[in-house]
């Protein structure tokens, strides 16, 4: 498995990869010590993308994904991957497109171990009065990309 590590605006991204897929991009909360400047030639694809994304170049993410999870984990990730950029649903409606409203906190569960963070959006499932809720890269994460992803640039959305 291949990684680097991204700097960003919101923080320190490790991105993992095998073969041409992407198997993890999560938030390094500590600093990095290793800081690696020559991207793994698999890895420049997501490395580009994501630059784009984080400039606003780039809505749609065009990468083979492998995370690793249960079957209805990776049920739950690939529901994730139809929410379109700028858009947002809440935990109910997730879990009523799963097709059982009964499995939202299962749901909410799975949503919180998403592996791939932002390329998989789990940033842009909200609470069903409209509040952030819990993401496993911080609520300020998931404020600040939704915010990236807002057609409105003046103001904040939180």
């Amino acid at each position: 498995m291949e990684s680097y590590i991204l700097q960003t605006d919101i923080g320190n991204l490790e991105i993992k990869g095998a073969g041409d897929c992407i198997c993890s991009i999560e938030y390094l909360d500590t600093p990095s010590e290793i800081l690696t400047t020559e991207i793994p030639a698999s890895l420049i694809p997501i490395v580009t993308q994501l630059k784009q994304y984080f400039k606003r170049e780039r809505t749609q993410f065009d990468v083979k994904l492998a995370p690793e999870g249960t079957t209805f984990q990776k049920k739950v990730w690939k529901q994730l991957q139809t929410i379109p950029y700028g858009k947002t649903v809440s935990y109910q409606k997730m879990a009523n497109e799963l097709g059982d409203p009964k499995v939202i906190r299962a749901a909410a569960s799975a949503n919180g171990k998403n592996p791939i963070s932002i390329v998989i959006p789990c940033h842009r499932v909200i609470g069903s009065n409209g509040s952030l809720t819990g993401y496993a890269g911080g609520l300020h994460r998931k404020k600040w990309l939704l915010e990236l992803e807002s057609p409105v640039t003046q103001g904040t959305l939180f």
